[in-house]
């Protein structure tokens, strides 16, 4: 089973910039996405084959999630069960008969960590929520965490170590994730490769490949030795992010 993950900055955008063509090629099971930036009804898409599940923001033009699948979920949840958390369109779970499959936006701490604050309030609750996924049947967390886990996972770790997405707290509360049982499929499967999934649109950040890994897939440490291919295709353009993919034997 193939599994895409992609934080599109706007999928209309992202529409006119091969997203189509990339989402066709890929051939996945599901496609997750983040930042979509939009309501459904707001443009026509026809993405033969796929169903679709949207979660937009209350605000317009802003964060958003969405999951293609190609066969139906059992069910299908929208935030983690939380309004005060669940504004922004920022989870979907889709239950499969062997497994959950959440698709995740973390909120960014924003500039001068405005927003670092609500981070780790919002981490600690989306772990929890996690573990209780993880009681019922295993866990598959993708999307853009908006944190660079390990000095390896970024180009300049030294000037970003204050930085939102490379606070020592950002990177405790994805320790602690993996405390709590799961695991960087990524990172397991490369240990010492150094790959990005996210570049700034400043200074030519991608020409010069001057990234950060900040897109994941996460899975349940007890199906960790069934994913047999953990990927980055920094080869696609089309967003600041690239798309990241899975493939894994349930």
């Amino acid at each position: 089973m193939k599994l895409i993950s992609w934080n599109v900055n706007g999928l209309r955008a992202c529409m006119n910039k091969g997203f189509e063509d990339f989402l066709r090629a890929a051939d996945a099971d599901a496609f997750c996405v983040q930042e979509t930036k939009m309501q459904r009804e707001q443009a026509e898409f026809v993405f033969d084959g796929y169903e679709e599940y949207w979660n937009s923001a209350e605000k317009k033009g802003y964060s958003g999630t969405a999951i293609f699948s190609k066969n139906a979920p059992l069910n299908v949840t929208y935030g983690i069960g939380l309004e005060e958390h669940d504004k922004e369109g920022r989870v979907i779970t889709a239950e499969y008969e062997n497994f959950y499959l959440v698709t995740v936006y973390t909120p960014n701490s924003q500039r001068e960590l405005a927003r670092l604050d609500y981070r780790m309030v919002w981490e600690d609750l989306f772990r929890a929520y996690l573990l209780e996924l993880d009681k019922k049947k295993p866990v598959i967390v993708c999307g853009d965490l908006n944190v660079a886990a390990e000095e390896i996972d970024l180009k300049n770790p030294k000037t970003n170590r204050k930085n939102a997405g490379f606070t020592d707290e950002e990177r405790a509360k994805f320790r602690e994730l993996k405390a709590a049982g799961f695991v960087d499929t990524f990172r397991h499967l490369h240990p010492e490769e150094v790959k990005y999934s996210w570049w700034s649109y400043m200074f030519k950040a991608r020409e010069k490949n001057a990234g950060w890994r900040i897109d994941y897939f996460v899975v349940s440490e007890r199906i960790a030795d069934k994913v047999q291919a953990a990927e980055i295709h920094n080869e696609i353009l089309g967003s600041d992010h690239c798309p990241v993919s899975i493939v894994i034997d349930l």
